[in-house]
């Protein structure tokens, strides 16, 4: 059942019945305890990927690498980041996928793409927390788009390390829009630091925008986040 289940992937259109690739999902569940079984699951996956099959095809197969991919699977899946009906997805897999590959993948991709691909692929890179990326993250957030230069502010919020604060704070943003997002952002890395016992680095953000020349919400929330890295 399971092989006719790939044929079947071959084929697979919306409209399709879904059931029929249950063996496949079947499988993936069965392999949790059994290395060779996924690894050669994740072979079948990425070779249907790398074929001309159709979006559902290639979103069934993106979803089942959410779970089971590894560094195998990111070459086929870095290829359609620059696919305006896949890239979503698939980075959606490589975000998931721990192996440093995937994150490299991402971050090679970035210059080649823009608009809303660029910023999901930036927002991916967050969500990983992935303290590679900083440099190319802060490398962004002078950009002339203003959507990129705050999705990249958001991502080196979400990363939240000592290098990506300091990126935050050397910044000068192009917009209103993403001078609030990389405040917002350097006070979450404060936040961040404070919670992980860096209190020093933490001290150093707040001070940052504890200043006259911020608005009154952020001098406040700064002054809070002083007094707490003062332990009061």
């Amino acid at each position: 059942m399971l092989d006719q289940a790939f044929e079947t992937l071959k084929t697979y259109d919306w409209g399709t019945d879904r059931n029929l690739l249950n063996p496949i999902d079947e499988a993936i569940v069965a392999s949790q305890a059994d290395p060779a079984a996924r690894r050669g699951l994740e072979g079948r996956l990425v070779a249907v990927l790398k074929t001309d099959v159709t979006r559902a095809a290639k979103d069934f197969v993106c979803r089942a690498l959410m779970i089971l991919g590894t560094a195998d699977s990111v070459p086929a899946l870095a290829a359609l980041l620059a696919e305006p009906e896949q890239s979503h997805m698939a980075r959606y897999a490589l975000e998931r996928i721990t192996a440093p590959e995937a994150a490299q993948a991402m971050r090679d991709a970035l210059p080649k793409l823009d608009g809303q691909m660029k910023i999901g692929v930036i927002g991916s890179l967050g969500a990983r927390r992935d303290v590679a990326s900083v440099p190319a993250l802060a490398a962004l957030l002078g950009d002339t788009d203003t959507a990129i230069a705050r999705s990249a502010a958001l991502a080196l919020g979400a990363i939240g390390t000592p290098a990506a604060a300091k990126a935050l704070m050397r910044t000068k943003p192009t917009s209103a829009e993403a001078a609030s997002a990389v405040t917002d952002a350097a006070l979450d890395c404060a936040e961040g630091l404070l919670a992980a016992g860096k209190s020093v680095e933490a001290l150093a953000v707040y001070k940052r925008f504890a200043g006259e020349d911020q608005p009154k919400h952020v001098r406040l929330a700064a002054t809070r986040g002083m007094l707490a890295c003062a332990g009061k």
